[in-house]
């Protein structure tokens, strides 16, 4: 079947809860940017964009949003250098160690605040 349409790239979803931790893992640790945020009032659950290397994410609170502790693979070229200034900024909550994985890519995966986990990959 072909199709007459062009797809743009997936943006995963992520639930969040605690809006410091969070800002501070995505934006102080890993070095994403804080894109935008919206919240239909002062008082209800943030939904907030943030990217890295031209890969976004969507970090919500609202329920029903996403499932804490989902996983996501990204892959990366450099991850030797990310991995070098990752560990330069002594995150209290993180020290991501770099592993060879069976299938020959080399990998480094953390866990967000709610309990997300996100692997760098870059393949052999």
């Amino acid at each position: 079947m072909q199709l007459s349409c062009h797809f743009g790239p997936a943006i995963p979803i992520l639930r969040m809860f605690d809006i410091p931790a969070t800002r501070g893992f995505y934006l102080d640790f890993l070095g994403f940017s804080w894109d935008w945020e919206h919240r239909f009032a002062p008082d209800l659950p943030l939904y907030a964009q943030v990217s890295l290397g031209g890969v976004a994410l969507h970090l919500s609170q609202h329920h029903g949003d996403a499932t804490p502790g989902s996983a996501l693979l990204f892959h990366i070229r450099g991850i030797e250098a990310f991995h070098a200034g990752l560990m330069a900024k002594e995150y209290s909550f993180a020290r991501p160690g770099l592993e060879d994985a069976p299938w020959g890519a080399r990998t480094l995966s953390v866990t967000d605040p709610a309990g997300n986990r996100i692997t760098f990959s870059q393949p052999g």
